[in-house]
């Protein structure tokens, strides 16, 4: 099949509504139909901002959140609706891949 990687990337305090926003997109992609999506914490990163964020000791809230789904284009064209409808802002990249699996 031929379709897109589309890879979300968020901090742990980021919500959409009274869930994190990771989990939202999860839950999102899952109730759309979406054949597998990953959730992924990262140790550091930043973002546009500039800015280092990271999983403290004590405080997980700045952790980076990466959410990660290989989807047809019907169902990017679907996601990507409903975060216009949710009013969702989030920093993406959207790469063509081809993608299945192997054995039977």
């Amino acid at each position: 099949m031929h379709g897109f990687q589309i890879t979300f990337y968020t901090q742990q305090d980021r919500r959409h509504g009274k869930q994190p926003l990771g989990e939202w997109l999860l839950e999102t992609a899952r109730t759309l139909g979406v054949r597998g999506a990953t959730l992924t914490v990262g140790s550091e990163g930043f973002g546009q901002d500039h800015k280092l964020h990271s999983a403290h000791f004590f405080e997980l809230t700045d952790q980076p959140i990466e959410v990660t789904m290989a989807v047809t284009a019907d169902e990017a064209e679907r996601l990507f609706a409903r975060l216009r409808e949710e009013g969702v802002r989030v920093f993406y990249v959207k790469t063509p891949i081809e993608f299945g699996t192997t054995g039977e």
